[in-house]
């Protein structure tokens, strides 16, 4: 039974949920650039700019694409770099985004004297594990000299995937609408550059909560109803869990995470 009833409390109860279904945890602060504590699978982040892990996007793209040699490889990380600056509009550079998400990423190579084309997989989706999944709190983003931090961001791969924004449900003015217009002026005004890769964007107030994609109205958020039981081998209905941990456990574990990105979200 959830009975946190602060922001803080909140965002570390769904940090554990997420850690309970295989996700790696990093705190924010220790993602800085110019922290001492920056652990080295993230330590190439020179600045708070930066939204896109190149260590680890790097590092997965070339187990996921052991076939293809590294300087395709680096090609196909800089495209995922410039994915922000494509288009003038953030709408148009995600859904370009989620296309190299769910395509791969041509590339071409010499190999053996000849010209090769090839694709680069962003993500190992029919084999989950075989990727990275990573949980960062009070993650740093600094644009046009904007300091913004949302709540939790995580990241598949290096890449940010899904935005979290948790509101304290003591604070009568703190709703989901609340959270919903902050990730507007996030996306809008603030840090367009980490929404460019987005999938999901989740509201949760503790107790109620909710996902929607990132163009979509409040309207057209809903709370996830269902988790997938293996010993069944069916979805089935929990209601006596709060929304924030049915949502957690039945959209965020990572077979129907994957899943979903690559069979139900479209443009």
């Amino acid at each position: 039974m959830l009975n946190k009833i602060n922001e803080s409390q909140i965002e570390q109860f769904a940090i554990e949920l997420l850690q309970s279904l295989g996700w790696d945890y990093v705190f924010g602060p220790d993602t800085a650039p110019d922290s001492e504590n920056n652990l080295s699978k993230i330590a190439n982040r020179k600045s708070f700019e930066d939204v896109v892990l190149l260590d680890i996007l790097e590092n997965k793209l070339k187990i996921i694409n052991p076939q293809i040699p590294e300087n395709a490889i680096n090609d196909a990380i800089k495209i995922v770099c410039t994915v922000p600056t494509q288009y003038p509009n953030m709408i148009a550079n995600n859904e370009a985004f989620h296309r190299l998400l769910t395509e791969g990423i041509k590339v071409t190579y010499r190999k053996d004297g000849e010209e090769k084309g090839d694709i680069v997989k962003l993500i190992d989706f029919d084999n989950p594990e075989n990727n990275d999944f990573l949980a960062i709190n009070q993650f740093t983003v600094v644009e046009n000299n904007i300091n913004k931090r949302p709540d939790v961001v995580l990241f598949v791969n290096g890449i940010p995937l899904i935005v979290i924004e948790l509101k304290n449900p003591a604070d009568e003015s703190a709703t989901i609408k609340s959270a919903y217009n902050q990730i507007q002026t996030y996306k809008q005004q603030a840090i367009p550059s980490l929404f460019s890769y987005n999938e999901i964007i989740v509201f949760s107030d503790g107790f109620e909560a909710k996902a929607g994609s990132l163009s979509a109205g409040i309207d057209r958020f809903m709370a996830w109803k269902s988790i997938y039981d293996i010993g069944r081998d069916a979805m089935h209905c929990v209601s006596t869990l709060p929304q924030l941990e049915l949502l957690i456990k039945g959209l965020l574990n990572k077979e129907t995470f994957l899943d979903f990105l690559r069979f139900f979200i479209g443009w």
